[in-house]
């Protein structure tokens, strides 16, 4: 039986994952070193992006109810993230406790704008902190790639973290444009993961014991660690990294999907 995950403990994570991604920029020998995941992006720039993103998502937790994002002004100050290492940790730390002061004043119920109105996740903040999780994780993991030790994400991370990916970043009444597919995702860690795609969008659901199992064949499959299973959603690493069986392509095409579009 799997540990669900609280507002609480979305909080602890985050923290836990911003410190490890202030540790692996503190060890880095420069900031202008090229993430390998980015290409065309430096250290700074990787750092600067992931701390306007967490300044926007206070604000957006911060302004409640809302048919859209606040503007720009209401994360941005106009100064911007500094060059200098220590004042860029600073700014770092700052950010992220914006945005974890912003959540525990609002609380898990609050509503807020979000961009997965069409999925089954709750537009709300508890909903914002959970998605900070495996963002702020994947990211530590790119500082990590850079400086030479990359370290697999958490266990409790990860497998909460590619749930929400299936459920808020898959999960869509949106069409899908392809032949209709089932894919199944198996974390070694004991969860599993089904995906159904067709012409009502795109359809998750766990996949238990209890419940049966699968009832019939998915038209591709991939088993790894869940750490793993997060690691190639966000494109970090390969599919061949991971176990896989059927038709790799259905990967590729929902990779290139964008049901925003």
């Amino acid at each position: 039986m799997h540990k669900t995950l609280t507002f609480s403990d979305h909080l602890r994570l985050i923290d836990e994952r911003s410190t490890a991604f202030r540790t692996a920029v503190a060890a880095a020998p420069s900031l202008d070193m090229k993430v390998p995941t980015h290409p065309g992006r430096t250290l700074f720039d990787l750092v600067r992006h992931v701390g306007t993103g967490r300044r926007k998502t206070a604000a957006i937790v911060a302004a409640g109810p809302a048919d859209g994002p606040p503007e720009k002004s209401a994360w941005e100050d106009g100064v911007g993230a500094p060059r200098e290492r220590e004042a860029l940790l600073a700014w770092w730390t700052e950010s992220v406790e914006q945005l974890t002061s912003t959540l525990r004043e609002a609380g898990p119920d609050r509503g807020c704008w979000t961009w997965w109105d069409d999925s089954p996740s709750p537009q709300t903040a508890g909903a914002w902190a959970r998605r900070q999780v495996p963002e702020i994780a994947v990211h530590t993991y790119d500082v990590q790639l850079t400086v030479g030790a990359p370290q697999p994400l958490p266990e409790e991370v990860a497998l909460d973290g590619f749930d929400d990916c299936q459920f808020t970043l898959c999960a869509t009444t949106v069409a899908w444009p392809h032949q209709p597919a089932v894919v199944d995702y198996h974390a070694v860690e004991g969860r599993s993961w089904r995906l159904r795609l067709s012409a009502d969008g795109a359809q998750v659901a766990h996949l238990t014991p209890a419940a049966g199992g699968a009832p019939d064949t998915a038209d591709v499959s991939a088993r790894g660690t869940a750490s793993g299973l997060v690691l190639f959603f966000y494109g970090r690493i390969p599919l061949d990294s991971l176990r896989f069986e059927g038709d790799s392509r259905i990967f590729d095409q929902l990779a290139a999907w964008d049901p925003s579009v």
